[in-house]
Formats: structure tokens, sequence, C-alpha cells
């Protein structure tokens, strides 16, 4: 991946963060809590996968990425009118597991940690 494509990246990630937070009024993308985690580009700037992760049900996650998909036109509008760039890419939202199966691990190490008997100091 070129160092532009990696800033292009990060540009957009950024952008649509703010856009899906400040600007999608879809009532399926407000259930749970989402965050842009990752977009990678294709070499020629075409096409961009984002990457979302979504905490909730997920019955609200299908929604969810239902309703990113029905914006995608508004939200590739919006990024043409905010960033100079010659192609904006034509976006595909894609759920992300990697911050639930974090939380998962997180909560199982807790469980396992509370059912340790305490250490005593010495031998």
């Amino acid at each position: 991946m070129t160092r532009r494509t990696t800033r292009i990246n990060e540009l957009l990630r950024e952008e649509l963060s703010t856009l899906i937070q400040r600007d999608v009024k879809d009532p399926r993308v407000r259930q749970g809590l989402i965050s842009v985690t990752e977009v990678q580009t294709s070499p020629d700037l075409r096409h961009a996968t984002v990457y979302v992760s979504h905490l909730g049900e997920e019955a609200e996650r299908e929604e969810a990425l239902r309703g990113l998909a029905a914006a995608a036109h508004f939200l590739h509008m919006e990024l043409v009118h905010r960033l100079k760039l010659r192609h904006v890419p034509e976006l595909a939202f894609r759920f992300d597991p990697s911050i639930e199966r974090g939380a998962r691990l997180a909560s199982l190490i807790h469980e396992v940690a509370d059912r340790r008997p305490p250490a005593d100091g010495g031998e």
C-alpha cells in the first residue's frame, strides 16, 4: 500500500466517522454504537471497503449495515463536497468483528480472574 493510499484511507475513515455520527439520520444506523474501524481503497481509488464495528444485538447489526448501505450514495456525495480528491471512491460497508471479539476476550479474562483464589504473599 502506498503512502498516498494510506493517507486517503485514514482521511476517509475520519470523514466517514463524523458523517455517520452527525449526518446520517436513518434510524437503523442509530441503533447501538457504530465505529468506522478501517477503510481500504482499491489501488485506482474507485472503490473503498469501509469496515465498521457495532456494539449491540446481532439483529441491530444487520439493520445498521443495511442502513449504511442505503446511505452509501449520500455519504459518497458528502465526501465529494468535502474532499479535494479527483476520484472519491464508491463505498461498500462490511462488519468488523475485532472490537466485539476483544470485548468478549476481556470479559472472559475478567471472569477467569474473578474465579481464581487470591494469591497469598508467600509459599
